[in-house]
Parts: structure tokens; sequence; C-alpha cells
């Protein structure tokens, strides 16, 4: 049997809670993890027409982007807009779950699902997102009393995380020390320098949990004044972040590029646009699923050629195009986003292979009406 827990799991593995912004709300809204899941829908948003659609079609769980409770929220009455549809999938067993910006900037994420339904090969984030960091704990303590030790630091928060755990190096070595005169040595004579055969051990461990480890350590070692370094590890680069750069196979007119683009998302009101001159080359391309225009200095400081991105406005991109920016495309917020609904799906499928999943194909796009002069 396959459990909604089982279904956050996989969601949570793939999108993980740590990468959303502090101001964002995601994971599960609405749903008990106890109960049974054998149909899942994925959507950009929980409308009401997707809410129905996911209670007709008899899901389980409605997976979307766009979370419904954002801002802060002190009713859900049935008498709301969104009190209703909550209280209508309570109502028929099907779960609500959000991976908002924390599906923005997990490796795939949002953009990458973008890049890849405009043929781009992604060679990284526009706003890369360092890895957490991590305190590495080299430990000398006597051999037989090493898996003491170890345990403790296990205990305590040491040893990896997520897929792995107690990991440990151990390396036979050889320690020397020369008590002093205030030292009550548990090996040796004040004064003498002594040699001792000692494991070198090392674990990783979150700089958190600094004071529980290290208290841990002082309990468990049969020194009374164990020998141990730690270091924290550098920021490294990272695939982790908001938007996307990559490139296309080869240049292309930026007429033909949005082109390009109009063709490879779902149809809307709004359509796709382009600021810039029509016949200009473009072959470095920045994505951003959904808002993007934060980020117009960073593609600039990119030299991307073009920026492919929702809701931009006038101003900001008249202002960008003076300072010689890259040229930008603009197409509808929810159509730059629904290509991860596909991924979210595939990711569940690859996971959990028992579950029948679906895409709502519905236009949740605000806009019902475009007319071109």
């Amino acid at each position: 049997m396959t459990t909604l827990a089982d279904l956050i799991e996989v969601l949570d593995t793939a999108y993980p809670p740590r990468l959303a912004e502090s101001w964002d709300s995601v994971g599960l809204v609405a749903g008990d993890p106890a109960e049974e899941v054998s149909r899942v829908l994925f959507a950009v948003d929980a409308t009401e027409a997707v809410v129905a659609e996911a209670i007709d079609w008899r899901a389980q769980a409605l997976v979307v982007h766009h979370p419904l409770l954002l801002r802060g929220v002190d009713t859900v009455a049935a008498d709301t807009p969104k009190g209703a549809l909550l209280h209508r999938l309570i109502r028929s067993g099907c779960a609500l779950f959000t991976a908002h910006t924390n599906a923005d900037s997990a490796d795939p994420g949002v953009s990458d699902a973008l890049a890849e339904a405009l043929g781009l090969t992604v060679t990284g984030p526009i706003d890369a997102k360092p890895e957490a960091p991590v305190d590495n704990w080299v430990v000398q303590v006597p051999p037989e009393h090493t898996d003491a030790v170890l345990i403790a630091l296990f205990m305590a928060g040491a040893g990896g995380d997520g897929d792995y755990r107690d990991c440990a190096l151990r390396v036979p070595a050889t320690s020397q020390f020369r008590p002093m005169a205030e030292a009550n040595p548990a090996v040796g004579v004040v004064g003498e320098l002594q040699h001792v055969a000692e494991d070198r051990i090392e674990v990783v461990a979150p700089p958190a949990a600094r004071a529980a480890i290290l208290s841990a350590l002082r309990a468990a070692h049969p020194y009374e004044d164990p020998a141990y370094h730690i270091t924290e590890r550098a920021t490294l680069p990272s695939n982790l972040g908001l938007g996307r750069v990559g490139t296309l196979t080869e240049p292309e007119s930026l007429r033909a590029f949005t082109t390009r683009v109009a063709a490879a998302l779902p149809p809307t009101a709004w359509g796709v646009r382009a600021a810039g001159d029509p016949d200009r080359s473009v072959y470095t391309v920045a994505v951003c699923g959904g808002a993007g225009d934060s980020y117009l200095d960073a593609v600039a400081r990119r030299g991307v050629d073009a920026y492919v991105t929702a809701d931009l406005r006038h101003h900001p991109v008249d202002e960008h195009l003076r300072r010689g920016g890259p040229a930008l495309v603009d197409a509808a917020h929810w159509a730059t986003e629904f290509p991860w609904c596909a991924q979210a799906q595939r990711v569940v499928q690859a996971g959990l292979p028992d579950l029948e999943t679906r895409v709502s194909t519905l236009r949740t796009d605000p806009w019902t009406v475009g007319a071109s002069q």
C-alpha cells in the first residue's frame, strides 16, 4: 500500500523544503499522511476547476506549484473562496501538497523544465544557492574506545544525513604527547613523551550540532582532554538555485527564438512577446519560470543573449534595454511554470511506479481574453 507519507517523502527528496524561500509556504496543506494514495493529479494552481477535476477523477492527492494559502490566514471557513476549496478536498479524501520556491531552486526544478521545453542545454543557475554548510570532525581515540566514541557522535547528530547515516573514516595512527605537571593523564607519565596507538576517525556533521557533538565526545572519550579538530567545508558551486542559464544547439534570431518559445509553451491570452532587436542573434539564454524581473541585473551580468521569464513591466524593461541588457522574452506566468507539472509527475512515477498519475491540462492562467492590434 502506498500512503500519502510515501508520496511526501518522494516529493520532499526531489524538492527539499529547506530550499524554500523564508517567506514561502510549502509542503502538506491538507490530508492525513497515513491515508492510502493511488491517484495523484499535478497542476500549477489549485483553482476551483482543478479541484473539481481532482475530485471527479477520484484522486487522493493534488500536487500544485502555487500555494493556496501563502499569506497570513485566520480562517478557512467554507464560506470563503479558499476555505471552500479546502473543505471540498477534505470531504472528498483528496490531500493538497505544494512545492513552490523549493521546486524553483531544486536540481532539476521549475526552470530546468522550462529550459528543457525550449531545447536548452543547461549550464547552471542564475542565482546559485550554496550547499548547506558541513563540518568535518577529526578525532584521535584509543582503538578499544573507537566504537563507543563513534556511537556517541552518531547519536549527537554526526555521520551524514539523507540516504546514508553512521558514516565515518577510521585510520590506524600513532600519536604522541607529553603530559605536563597539571595533567591527570589516562595514559602515560607526567613529563615523559608518550607514543600510543590510536585510531584517527573522521565524521561529518551540521554546524548546528557542534555543541551536542562536543559534549558527546567529551563524555565518551577516555581522555580528559580529547584531541579533535573541526573544519567547515568551503562553499562550493551548486546547481541549486533560482533560474537557469543554457545554450541553444545553434544561434538563431530573436524573432525565431520568440517563435520557438511560443511553440514550446501552452497557448494563453497573454501570448509571448519580446523586447529587443528582432534580428539580434540568440545563443546563450537565461530562463526563470514565473515572475523573474528581479533577475534583470543578474542576467545582464551573465552576458546572455536573451532572458525568458514572465510578468515583466514597462519601466524595468525600458531601463534594462537602455543599459544594453540582453533581449527579453515575456510569456504568461502560468505557461512558464506549466512544464514543471510533467517533471514532478516523472519524479513520482520513478519513485512510486504503482501510482496512477495525471497532469491537469486546465489552463489556470487568470488572463482569458487577448486581442492583437
